[in-house]
């Protein structure tokens, strides 16, 4: 049996609305998968790529949404993403997807293909859920693209900092 998590979502708010979000998403056990941050820079390994090149791939799946700043750190991941009603083109309206979809869709991609590459198929990468914060103004917003864009230079002082000299 699971214990009873309590759940941080704003109680009755649509997470397809339209809007900015913010989300963190942590490595099971926060263990260091996706490289190491060095002289204030992360420094990519390949499961590291993988998920930047699924985060960069999000929009051809999601054609209602737009990417802004986005961070890889050793255990953790951090972006904003834009829910729009915009459609390119003649495309059909797209099917209003909430953001635990498009979160999801993030994981499954990236574990996937890290499993596949590291040939350990069915081993879990990330941890169950997700962090997530409705950006409500400009000055929010700049706040956290700062903290997305200096957190290798902050790694040491994270909260989800892992020594790996450990």
């Amino acid at each position: 049996m699971l214990p009873n998590r309590k759940t941080i979502r704003l109680q009755g708010y649509d997470y397809s609305n339209e809007g900015l979000y913010f989300i963190t998403i942590c490595v099971k056990d926060r263990l260091p998968k996706f490289g190491t941050v060095k002289e204030w820079d992360m420094i990519l390994n390949e499961n590291g790529k993988i998920v930047l090149d699924c985060w960069n791939d999000l929009p051809n799946h999601y054609d209602n949404i737009i990417l802004h700043d986005f961070c890889i750190m050793p255990n953790h991941i951090h972006g904003i993403i834009q829910i729009t009603n915009e459609r390119a083109g003649l495309k059909p309206a797209p099917t209003e997807k909430p953001l635990s979809e498009i979160v999801r869709a993030l994981k499954t991609f990236s574990a996937r293909k890290i499993n596949e590459k590291n040939k350990t198929q069915g081993c879990q990468l990330w941890q169950r859920s997700y962090y997530e914060h409705i950006i409500r103004s400009d000055s929010m917003y700049l706040m956290i693209s700062e903290y997305i864009n200096e957190n290798p230079k902050k790694w040491v002082d994270d909260k989800f900092y892992f020594n790996e000299n450990y």
